[in-house]
C-alpha cells in the first residue's frame, strides 16, 4: 500500500485557533476511497456539524472516480465520520461554547489502507491575530535568507 496520499487544508492554521486534533475514520464507498487514493479529493470548503449523535462532514470533495460506470458516487455528499462515543461526546460538549467549529486539517491513509481525517476543534481568529501570524511568517522567512546568504 503507498502511503503518500497527504491533502490538506492549508487555510486551516490561517484562518482557525485550534484547541483540541482528533483522528477519524470516514465512512466511504469503493469509488470514493479509489478518487482519495488518486489524490482526487479536496478539503478546503469542509466543515463538520454534529446530527442525531452522529458526526458528518460536509461540502468535502472527492472527485468521481473516471472508471466508475453507474456505481460512482455524489462528489460532495454529506460522510459520517467516525469516532469513539468517548471522543464524540467530549465534542458534543465543547461544540456548545459559542464560537467554536470543528474543522477538517488532512486526509491520509493509514498503514492499514484506511482513509482518515483529521478534524480540529478550532475557533476562529480575529483580524489582529492573523496580521501578527503574517508578521511572523515574514520574520521567518527573512531570517532564512539571512542565515543563507
Amino acid at each position: 500500500m503507498s502511503n503518500d496520499i497527504n491533502i490538506k487544508n492549508k487555510r486551516a492554521s490561517f484562518e482557525y485557533e485550534f484547541i483540541e486534533t482528533f483522528t477519524a475514520g470516514i465512512q466511504l464507498t469503493g469509488t470514493e476511497i479509489k478518487s482519495i487514493r488518486a489524490g482526487k479529493a479536496s478539503i478546503i470548503e469542509g466543515y463538520c456539524f454534529i446530527k442525531n449523535g452522529e458526526l458528518f462532514i460536509k461540502n468535502m470533495y472527492i472527485a468521481e472516480y473516471l472508471q466508475g460506470t453507474y456505481n460512482n458516487h455524489d462528489p460532495k455528499r454529506d460522510r459520517k465520520l467516525l469516532l469513539n462515543r468517548s471522543e464524540l461526546d467530549k465534542l458534543t460538549k465543547k461544540k456548545k461554547d459559542v464560537g467554536l467549529t470543528i474543522i477538517p486539517l488532512k486526509i491520509f491513509i493509514n498503514k492499514n489502507g484506511y482513509a482518515k481525517l483529521n478534524i480540529a476543534l478550532a475557533k476562529g481568529k480575529k483580524l489582529h491575530d492573523k496580521r501578527q501570524d503574517l508578521k511572523a511568517k515574514d520574520d521567518k522567512r527573512a531570517m532564512d535568507r539571512a542565515l543563507k546568504h
